[in-house]
């Protein structure tokens, strides 16, 4: 009798350990970038180019879809608990595909589908995406670059980059990705910004050689 009640008190408190176990399970928290919506703006009658965007390459550390942060120059963390629901690289090429339809200068701006139906090709590069812990404070770090092909002529008609920093007041995860976000949509704009395409009128006469 004594046995059968020590084994039944061993179970009991089995469960109970397992329990509180359980009750400390941690699941991650996920996020995504955010940056204004823009208003496409319709195409003059005139024809205008079309453009193909590839998705948007990285580094490797940056496809492992856990948020990163540096303590030093040459140390990269990931946060276990915290990831990107969204791919960055996915965002990025959507938002540009956005940006530029709105600007205007093109009748089409589509994903690269691997067809070479289009006038010109789009490729970019997410550099850095980054919490910076190192030399004082808090920030983030983005890094953009990009070029744009004009397949026909087959030489590069255009290539740029740009960077943006932002310092993070609140140290935790979602203050972070707001500052990411931020600085991700100051560096699409100073990367489109110097965007610049041969006129219509030029591109035309290119296409009847």
């Amino acid at each position: 009798m004594m046995c059968r009640l020590t084994s039944i008190l061993a179970i009991l408190a089995t469960l109970v350990w397992l329990t509180g176990c359980l009750g400390k399970t941690r699941f991650p928290a996920y996020y995504t970038l955010h940056v204004p919506a823009t208003v496409d703006v319709p195409s003059p009658a005139a024809v205008r180019p079309s453009l193909a965007v590839r998705e948007f390459g990285s580094p490797a550390y940056l496809r492992e879809g856990a948020i990163v942060y540096r303590t030093s120059p040459v140390e990269v963390g990931f946060y276990q608990y915290h990831r990107w629901a969204v791919d960055p690289r996915e965002f990025l090429t959507n938002t540009i595909i956005d940006r530029l339809r709105a600007t205007g200068q093109f009748g089409d701006v589509r994903n690269y589908d691997g067809r070479s139906d289009v006038d010109y090709f789009f490729s970019g590069r997410l550099e850095k995406l980054e919490e910076v812990d190192y030399e004082g404070g808090v920030r983030v770090e983005v890094a953009l670059s990009a070029q744009i092909t004009d397949l026909r002529a087959g030489k590069t008609v255009w290539a740029g980059a740009a960077s943006e920093t932002a310092r993070v007041e609140n140290r935790n995860v979602p203050a972070v990705v707001a500052k990411m976000s931020q600085a991700t949509d100051r560096a699409i704009r100073k990367l489109l910004a110097s965007l610049n395409l041969p006129t219509t009128s030029s591109l035309n006469s290119s296409l009847q050689k």
